[in-house]
């Protein structure tokens, strides 16, 4: 019965030591951003904000997007414990139309792999010609 007890505990202990461990975990405060209607050629910037609310600094490894018209920024220092960051996004409004653009975010945290998304819609660019003559047209 001894070794019985003696094999578990040796078993169990580790369990209890990588339970304890120390590690970070990352909390956003939104997973989309959505843009609305935004003008063409606008500030196309927006930031994820997030929170390690983990016991280990929080480091992002990649973090990428869904395509070559999203640019995000990663935090380049680990985020410690209790400490604030943020993600800045930018997409590019030179592109007319609905977007829905996902931002994969690679970290050491807890959950280590993580989606953000941002979404809206380019207006049409407005011809500054077409305004010009119309505005002649009403001074005749």
């Amino acid at each position: 019965m001894k070794k019985f007890i003696l094999i578990s505990s040796l078993f169990f202990l580790p369990l209890l030591v990588f339970s304890q461990e120390k590690q970070a975990e990352v909390k956003f405060d939104v997973t989309t951003i959505d843009y609305g209607e935004v003008e063409f050629e606008s500030d196309g910037k927006r930031i994820f904000k997030f929170k390690n609310i983990g016991t280990a600094p929080l480091v992002f490894t990649r973090i990428s997007s869904s395509c070559g018209c999203t640019i995000p920024k990663k935090p380049e220092k680990p985020i410690e414990p209790g400490g604030e960051g943020e993600i800045e996004v930018e997409y590019d409004t030179k592109r007319e139309g609905l977007f829905m653009k996902a931002i994969s975010v690679v970290s050491n945290s807890k959950n280590p792999s993580t989606i953000l998304r941002i979404k809206g819609e380019v207006l049409p660019e407005e011809e500054e010609e077409e305004e010009e003559e119309e505005e002649e047209k009403g001074k005749d």
